[in-house]
């Protein structure tokens, strides 16, 4: 028979929000928790639930993203920390990444289609953006350049603010403690290249988005990303600073693996929280690769 632990009606109180189990005792191989209620009934729950407790609950929107997709696997590897969540826009996005349950279908457009995977959460990473596209016909051997555009309804005015905005409202209807946004450097420049771009005033609606996320009162982290790179990670030495800085340095890309690591570790320390910062990296092969995340978030004093 496997042991039984008593504890307190405190203790199950706090406990409530899982499932009761009515059946007098659940088929497990590990240890029983068991405790009075105030009808003298018992509720079982096995120690693997309770240590589900432990685990912070994170949603990652913008799953199917090419960064996203990598926030998302890293916290399904540490499922001993973390209980992942995944949002994508569609059905071939989900299948995209596995398929999971635990992959929810919404339109950051709209607020109520995020409730059900917001409902619940302890924390929101946000890798959802616009994505321009090029125009057909562009002939690079004519010279000129690319014209591109926004698909409609998904364009950064639409995505990068109004969806931004709704999921930090959702969040913090929902009580999240702490919410983590992946943007962008360039932001201090209206006239970046970036922004004319499909006429779509990206960084700035970016930029609209961080600054209603700094003064929602949620702990927040905001990552400026530099030039995004389809690189392994963890090999470089990590570089933060502030105000579009490192783009008049050379050190100004960084691996996607490497700004996803960055948004795990900052759910993690406090240093992290209440921050906002321009990301960068070393070149493979200089520097020490970065391991100490603590030290690194401790760098940091701005928070916008």
């Amino acid at each position: 028979m496997a042991a039984m632990t008593r504890v307190s009606p405190y203790q199950c109180h706090k406990l409530s929000r899982l499932p009761e189990l009515s059946s007098s005792r659940v088929k497990t191989t590990s240890s029983f928790v068991s405790f009075p209620q105030k009808n003298k009934k018992f509720c079982r729950f096995s120690v693997l639930a309770m240590a589900d407790l432990n685990t912070s609950t994170v949603l990652v929107t913008g799953a199917g993203g090419r960064t996203g997709s990598i926030v998302y696997k890293k916290l399904k590897e540490r499922s001993e920390n973390y209980t992942a969540r995944g949002l994508v826009r569609t059905e071939e996005s989900k299948q995209k990444i596995g398929g999971a349950d635990d992959v929810y279908i919404g339109d950051i457009r709209n607020t109520e289609s995020l409730v059900p995977a917001i409902q619940g959460i302890d924390a929101l990473v946000i890798l959802t953006s616009a994505v321009p596209k090029m125009k057909p016909g562009f002939d690079p051997t004519k010279g000129g350049r690319p014209e591109f555009y926004f698909e409609d309804g998904a364009n950064p005015e639409q995505v990068d603010w109004i969806g931004q905005k709704n999921q930090i409202d959702a969040a913090k209807a929902a009580g999240v403690k702490q919410i983590v946004l992946v943007g962008s450097m360039g932001g201090t420049n209206p006239n970046h290249p970036l922004n004319s771009l499909g006429n779509g005033n990206i960084l700035i609606w970016k930029r609209k988005a961080e600054q209603y996320l700094a003064d929602s009162g949620i702990p927040y982290t905001i990552i400026r990303a530099g030039g995004l790179q389809d690189k392994e990670g963890g090999i470089r030495e990590l570089l933060v600073g502030k105000d579009d800085e490192l783009l008049e340095t050379e050190t100004k890309t960084v691996a996607r693996a490497d700004v996803a690591e960055v948004c795990i570790q900052a759910l993690q320390y406090e240093e992290a929280k209440f921050k906002a910062f321009d990301l960068a990296s070393k070149p493979e092969g200089t520097g020490t690769p970065t391991k100490d995340f603590k030290t690194l978030f401790a760098q940091i004093a701005t928070r916008f």
